[in-house]
């Protein structure tokens, strides 16, 4: 496939992307966990998808973030949710600063006896540093593990159940690892650039060079301008010929990226959309997470084939 036509192709999917966005409609209220079952709230779907998997039958499990057409960044809670964190026998932030609404929601008191993980704090991460751990196949694994020994703590009685369950997510996981193992033998070392830092880790994972502005990629993911110097750079390196795929956030759009990603275009670089939340929202993580290397990987088959 030549790079005009996998450009033409990308555009028809995310012109159906945003149609299929566009039908979703807000899910249920949040309800409290039927008896018997361990009230869980995760502050984002992607950590509530691996729990749910994690908890099966046992737990009840609140996703609190999961608008496909929002950022996340921006979420603002109600009393609603107020209420599940007061209710919860388990809550998972992400930390880093990217759900500090929820560490206000845990300040109000809880449940005693109440477990919570904060995963930045798990990786010996802190504010100001990437917070987009689920695109890390490493810490999505020690977060798994983390996670299947506090339920066991909370429901010891059912350990052997979390054991075979745990068992079962880990294999479920293995084609998207071995997709980002496939990336890394086939294409290591090939430049690459992203509009922010959500695909950092990712790009490492699978041996791609991402060399885009560390200052531009921040800059946008933390919702600012970025300096004109990272962007003049940016721009340089997207002219010169020397990235192959640029990839973007589709849920962070602005003038600025818009305009990258049409340089990108002019220039037969193909670009590819990524998201913060799980779309379409009711995928298992992993079924998500291998989509969005599959047309990662056939973009970098097509660049390949076009030289």
């Amino acid at each position: 496939m030549k790079r005009k036509e996998w450009i033409s192709l990308v555009a028809v999917v995310l012109v159906v992307g945003g149609i299929v966005a566009s039908l979703y409609r807000s899910r249920p209220p949040a309800r409290a966990a039927p008896p018997g079952r361990l009230q869980v709230v995760a502050g984002e779907d992607f950590w509530g998808s691996l729990l749910s998997q994690l908890g099966g039958e046992r737990v009840h499990v609140v996703s609190v973030v999961s608008d496909p057409n929002a950022d996340p960044h921006e979420y603002e809670t109600n009393a609603a949710i107020a209420r599940v964190f007061a209710q919860a026998d388990y809550v998972v932030l992400n930390g880093a600063g990217y759900d500090s609404w929820g560490d206000k929601l845990l300040r109000a008191g809880g449940k005693p006896g109440r477990k919570v993980l904060t995963i930045a704090d798990l990786l010996g991460k802190k504010g100001g540093d990437n917070p987009h751990f689920w695109y890390d196949p490493e810490y999505v694994s020690r977060v798994m593990a983390q996670m299947r020994s506090d339920l066991t703590v909370l429901d010891a009685g059912h350990a052997d159940y979390y054991a075979q369950q745990y068992r079962k997510l880990r294999s479920s996981l293995a084609p998207y690892q071995d997709r980002i193992a496939s990336i890394r033998r086939q294409f290591g070392g090939t430049k690459v650039a992203a509009t922010e830092s959500i695909f950092a880790y990712l790009a490492r994972a699978a041996g791609l060079d991402l060399v885009s502005p560390p200052a531009f990629m921040d800059a946008v993911a933390e919702g600012n301008d970025p300096s004109p110097q990272s962007v003049v750079e940016f721009q340089d390196q997207l002219k010169s010929g020397q990235v192959k795929v640029l990839v973007y956030n589709r849920q962070t759009v602005t003038p600025l990226t818009e305009n990258i990603k049409k340089l990108a275009g002019a220039h037969g670089i193909p670009v590819i959309g990524v998201t913060e939340t799980i779309q379409p929202p009711d995928l298992p993580f992993q079924d998500w997470m291998n989509a969005e290397l599959i047309t990662l990987q056939n973009a970098l088959k097509a660049e390949a084939s076009s030289r």
